[in-house]
């Protein structure tokens, strides 16, 4: 039995993160988690059960995620990038492509070990919303679909990519100010 979220384990922590527009928010998002590993799926369910999403759903393979989104619309794809067949950068590959694919709108959330930098930026190039690194924590996953469904980012067109907008670059204010190179300034 799922405990409700304010009977869980650092429930008073997750509680002042939420406000009760994000609480009803969360209760009616239907979840897709995508990961050929069976534990892995039941770990992300039982965080998103357990952070206040009552519909999660489950697909052991880019394939059947595929299929999953195609016929049932959710609001979030949780995604592995590690699995056999079809891995979750050409899933994600395929989902963007708003020619050939009926959702390409669907928020993604890459799910994975593999942290290596090159991962980041390409699943970034791919159209990815959010990226988190396993193993997963409960506040980690919260404040990603907080992000999704409390301050959207609208879909863009641009050379080649779709997918969310990018972010804004933020430039600490003594960075901005060291724009000369510093070998510049030797007279």
């Amino acid at each position: 039995m799922v405990r409700p979220l304010s009977a869980s384990v650092g429930a008073d922590r997750m509680n002042g993160l939420m406000s009760k527009k994000v609480e009803q928010l969360l209760s009616s998002v239907d979840v897709l988690v995508v990961d050929d590993n069976q534990f892995m799926r039941k770990v992300v369910r039982n965080i998103l059960n357990n952070i206040g999403i009552k519909t999660v759903h489950e697909a052991a393979d880019g394939l059947a995620g595929l299929e999953y989104i195609r016929l049932h619309a959710p609001d979030i794809v949780i995604l592995d990038w590690e699995m056999p067949m079809l891995n979750g950068a050409e899933m994600l590959r395929i989902v963007r492509n708003p020619a050939t694919f009926p959702m390409p709108d669907v928020p993604i959330i890459m799910l994975t070990s593999h942290l290596e930098r090159w991962r980041v930026v390409e699943a970034n190039r791919l159209g990815v919303h959010e990226f988190v690194a396993k193993p997963i924590s409960g506040k980690a996953l919260l404040e990603r679909i907080v992000s999704i469904i409390a301050r959207p980012r609208p879909m863009v067109h641009l050379d080649g990519y779709y997918g969310p907008e990018p972010r804004k670059l933020v430039i600490e204010p003594r960075l901005r100010a060291r724009k000369v190179p510093e070998a510049a300034n030797i007279a």
